[in-house]
C-alpha cells in the first residue's frame, strides 16, 4: 500500500519504513486508519528525504498506527484550559431526511446557513429546516442550496457516484504535479531540521490545508498564516491547527492587503492555498502571475470536488464529500467516517508532495503547482478495501499541552519517527497577531 502510494508521488521505489500498531483502532469498514499510517509515512519520509539532501542522517523512519489515528482525530481531542473550546458543528448543520432520502447541510459559517433558509425559505430554525427539507428530494434541496450560494449534498450510493459526471471525471492522479515554469535549482536553506528556512504562505481554512501547514510547521517550516478579520472561523479548528504558525491579517478586498500579499510572495517558497478554483485567481493571483513573481515557488492547490468536472467549482467540505461519493452511505440513515479522514490525509498528503516538490526544486529547479482534492482522496480511500470495524482507542500517551495566547492548549503531538522528531516550537497563535511578514 504505501510503496504503491510513494511511486505515485515520485515514481521511485521507497526507502525503510516501519510500521508499529494494528488498525483496530478507528471503529467503522473503511481502512481509515491505515488511511492515516500510510499518508503519516509519506510525509515523514519526504522530510527525511530532505534530511538526506542536507547530508544529515534521519535514522530509521516509522509510523505508529495508533498515533497517525489520534492525529486524525486531533479536533475532537483539543482542549483549552482543560475544556473543550466549542462545538465545531453549528446548529443548523447536520444531515437531515428528505422526501425520498437524506441531504446532508453544512452551515458552519452564517453566510451558509443563510443561503440553506433562503433556499428553503425558512427562519435559522432547525425545527423549520427539519419541516421545509422533508417535504422535498434530497436532490432539490441539493441544488436549491447551492444555487443560493450554500453549500449541501445528497446522500448517494458509491454507484451512483462512480456513475455520475463528477465520480467519472475523478479517475485522475491521486495528487497531480506539474511545473509552473522554469527556475534555477534553489538549494535548501542551512538548518538541522527538514524545512528550516523554508517560508511557507498558508492561505488555507477548515481543516485540510490548515493541516498540511501544521505538519510543515512540525518538520521546521515557517508557516505563517494569511486571514482576515472579516471572515468567519470555526473556532476549534482554528486552535487545533494553528500549532507552530503565525497568523496574520490582510484584507484582499483592498489594494494594500494585495500589495501585502505580492510582498510576501516575492520572498516565499510555498504558497498552500484552498480557495475555491479561480477564487484567488480572480483577485490577480494566478499561478503563472506567482510563478513569475518569484521563479521556483511552489503551490499548492486544495479543493473539495476536483480539477475536471461539472461540481469543480462547487462549495464542498470533508462530511458532503462522504454524502455525495457514497461513503457515507447506510441503507437507513448516513454512516459517516469516524473522523474527518478525506480532510486529513489529503492535509498530510498535500505536506508530502510539497516536501517531494522542494526537493525536487533544490536538485533540479523550476517552478512547480501540487494539486489534491478531497473527492480524490475519497476514492483512494475507497480503493483501500473493507475491514472488520474496529473501535476508538485512548488516546492519551499521544497527547501533551503548550502554552499559547489561547490558553493551556492539549493537542495530540505530531506522528512520524526520524530524527529530529516532528514538533511545534509554540501553540496556537491568536487570530491575526503576527505582523505579515516573514521571521
Amino acid at each position: 500500500m504505501f510503496g504503491a502510494l510513494w511511486r505515485d508521488l515520485t515514481g521511485e521505489a521507497p526507502g525503510p519504513v516501519g510500521f508499529t500498531g494494528p488498525e483496530s483502532v478507528l471503529p467503522g469498514p473503511y481502512r481509515v486508519a491505515a488511511a492515516a499510517s500510510t499518508s503519516v509515512a509519506a510525509a515523514t519520509l519526504a522530510a527525511a528525504e530532505l534530511l538526506r539532501l542536507r547530508g544529515i542522517d534521519p535514522g530509521a523512519v516509522s509510523v505508529d498506527t495508533r498515533h497517525a489515528a489520534a492525529a486524525f482525530s486531533s479536533e475532537k481531542l483539543v482542549r483549552v484550559d482543560g475544556e473543550p473550546p466549542g462545538d465545531a458543528w453549528a446548529p443548523l448543520s447536520g444531515d437531515y431526511r428528505a422526501a425520498d432520502g437524506w441531504v446532508r447541510l453544512h452551515c458552519n459559517y452564517p453566510h451558509h446557513a443563510a443561503a440553506v433558509c433562503r433556499a428553503l425559505g425558512v427562519p435559522e430554525d432547525r425545527a423549520a429546516v427539519v419541516s421545509a427539507v422533508a417535504a422535498r428530494d434530497a436532490w432539490d434541496v441539493q441544488e436549491a442550496v447551492v444555487a443560493s450560494g450554500g453549500a449541501a449534498a445528497a446522500m448517494r450510493t458509491r454507484e451512483e457516484w462512480l456513475d455520475s459526471p463528477m465520480g467519472r471525471a475523478l479517475d485522475g492522479p491521486l495528487v497531480v504535479q506539474e511545473l509552473l515554469g522554469t527556475a534555477p535549482a534553489r538549494p535548501l536553506p542551512e538548518s538541522p531540521r527538514p524545512l528550516g528556512g523554508v517560508r511557507v504562505l498558508d492561505l488555507t481554512h477548515v481543516i485540510a490545508g490548515p493541516v498540511a501547514g501544521r505538519v510543515l510547521a512540525a518538520h521546521g517550516a515557517d508557516v505563517l498564516h494569511i486571514g482576515a478579520a472579516h471572515l468567519p472561523v470555526v473556532h476549534p479548528l482554528v486552535i487545533d491547527t494553528g500549532m507552530g504558525k503565525r497568523s496574520a491579517y490582510l484584507d484582499l478586498r483592498t489594494e494594500a492587503g494585495r500589495s501585502a500579499l505580492w510582498r510576501l510572495i516575492g520572498s516565499a517558497d510555498v504558497v498552500l492555498q484552498s480557495f475555491r478554483p479561480g477564487a484567488l485567481a480572480g483577485l490577480g493571483f494566478t499561478a503563472e502571475r506567482l510563478a513569475a513573481a518569484r521563479p521556483g515557488i511552489v503551490l499548492v492547490e486544495l479543493n473539495a470536488w476536483g480539477w475536471e468536472g461539472p461540481w469543480r467549482g462547487r462549495r464542498g467540505f470533508d462530511s458532503l464529500v462522504q454524502m455525495a461519493s457514497g461513503i457515507a452511505w447506510g441503507a437507513e440513515e448516513p454512516r459517516p467516517l469516524p473522523v474527518q479522514a478525506l480532510d486529513h490525509a489529503t492535509g498530510w498528503l498535500a505536506a508530502a508532495a510539497t516536501m517531494i516538490a522542494l526537493r525536487n526544486r533544490a536538485v533540479e529547479g523550476g517552478s512547480r503547482r501540487v494539486r489534491l482534492a478531497l473527492a480524490r482522496t475519497g476514492r483512494w480511500l475507497d480503493g483501500l478495501g473493507r475491514v472488520p470495524g474496529g473501535s476508538t482507542v485512548d488516546f492519551s500517551e499521544f497527547l501533551a499541552e503548550t502554552g499559547s495566547g489561547f490558553g493551556l492548549v492539549r493537542h495530540v503531538t505530531c506522528p512520524g519517527g526520524m530524527v529530529p522528531r516532528p514538533m511545534w516550537t509554540a501553540g496556537p497563535p491568536l487570530p491575526g497577531s503576527s505582523a505579515a511578514e516573514w521571521l
